[in-house]
């Protein structure tokens, strides 16, 4: 609101002009009827008027200025447009991937595939070869040795129980296994990612051609022995991303998440058991049979993670290297399986000692 001051008058009351969004990128105003309020002198109305006027019209000219200009274009950018267009094209609701892609909440990372290009690049360029004749030793990650990690696990299973053995009960996992995969994976439940996994796989999805991302790679990086590679794998990961941006999508249609504020790993695993959502339909289980697969809630999780390892083939008796392999397809890093299997081994240990 504008306000004249002056010896002539008090003030001018301007109503606020009220803006509605019809659709994405279409606005309209709605102006509401301005009231001028002033007290005049005797010999000066005709000045007051063409005052109020004055301010009248500049009010009016604000506003435009600040619908126009000032506020956000709520169209699909061009950046994004390829993208939704492709998934329109694939068979999604053409409102609703508008809809989405016109929000302004969503924003083009091209770190995201710069980082994954670049540890693709120096895994295969320049890490050191192994040393010949070098043991092979079964490394764990060392903070989940910490003596408190393993009691506030085991406090965690103990608090849990009752959900933790229905999961093993119905697919065959134990349960310190169970919590092991959720400690690894984020801290049972504590850190589920600081990204929002739509952003984060829908700009990988666009960054296809490498030249979309070559200004953000560290320099040195990409020469004539590495560029080729690079850009195989852009395109290989970004058509990666684009299929679990698609089955992310289609989670949300249940109403299970926040599509464009889900939170997500670096690369858009989410919940607490950090599942990419291609594999939410393949091996997430609705626990409390509300219609929907939360992996945000512990129920769904324990039971999900079950799931998974049984479908990856878990079964009774199995030798070590057989459960490093069945953990390894849930997360490929053979230290990552070397640790769930010690902290597994941890809370069986201290089971064995304080009964639940």
């Amino acid at each position: 609101m504008l306000a004249a001051t002056g010896p002539s008058y008090r003030k001018i009351v301007a109503e606020e002009t009220r803006i509605r969004l019809i659709k994405p990128g279409h606005w309209y105003i709605d102006r509401l009827k301005t009231e001028t309020a002033g007290s005049v002198r005797n010999q000066r109305v005709g000045m007051n008027s063409r005052r109020r006027n004055l301010n009248v019209l500049l009010i009016n000219l604000l506003s435009v200025f600040f619908v126009f200009f000032a506020l956000p274009d709520r169209a699909i950018s061009e950046d994004w447009s390829p993208l939704a267009d492709r998934l329109i094209k694939d068979g999604f609701e053409e409102a609703s991937i508008r809809a989405l892609f016109s929000s302004p909440d969503l924003e083009y990372d091209p770190m995201v595939m710069t980082r994954k290009i670049e540890s693709l690049i120096r895994a295969k360029y320049f890490r050191p070869p192994p040393t010949p004749g070098a043991k092979k030793t079964t490394r764990i990650y060392k903070s989940f040795e910490n003596p408190r990690v393993i009691d506030g696990a085991f406090a965690f299973l103990k608090e849990n129980s009752k959900m933790l053995e229905q999961a093993q009960s119905r697919y065959g996992v134990p349960k310190e296994i169970i919590v092991s995969i959720l400690l690894v994976e984020t801290k049972l439940g504590e850190y589920m990612g600081n990204r929002k996994a739509f952003n984060t796989l829908a700009s990988m999805a666009l960054s296809r051609d490498l030249g979309k991302i070559k200004p953000h790679v560290s320099p040195g990086l990409l020469t004539e022995r590495t560029e080729g590679f690079a850009a195989a794998r852009c395109a290989s990961k970004a058509d990666w991303a684009y299929g679990e941006l698609k089955a992310l999508i289609r989670h949300g249609m249940d109403g299970s998440v926040d599509l464009l504020n889900v939170p997500g790993s670096i690369y858009g695993a989410i919940g607490l058991c950090q599942f990419m959502p291609s594999q939410i339909s393949l091996h997430g289980v609705d626990a409390d049979g509300n219609g929907k697969i939360d992996l945000f809630t512990r129920a769904d999780a324990f039971l999900s993670v079950a799931n998974y390892l049984k479908n990856n083939g878990w079964k009774a008796k199995m030798t070590r290297k057989q459960q490093v392999k069945v953990i390894y397809a849930y997360n490929h890093s053979t230290a990552y399986a070397n640790t769930v299997l010690f902290v597994a081994q941890r809370l069986s240990e201290k089971q064995a000692q304080e009964p639940i």
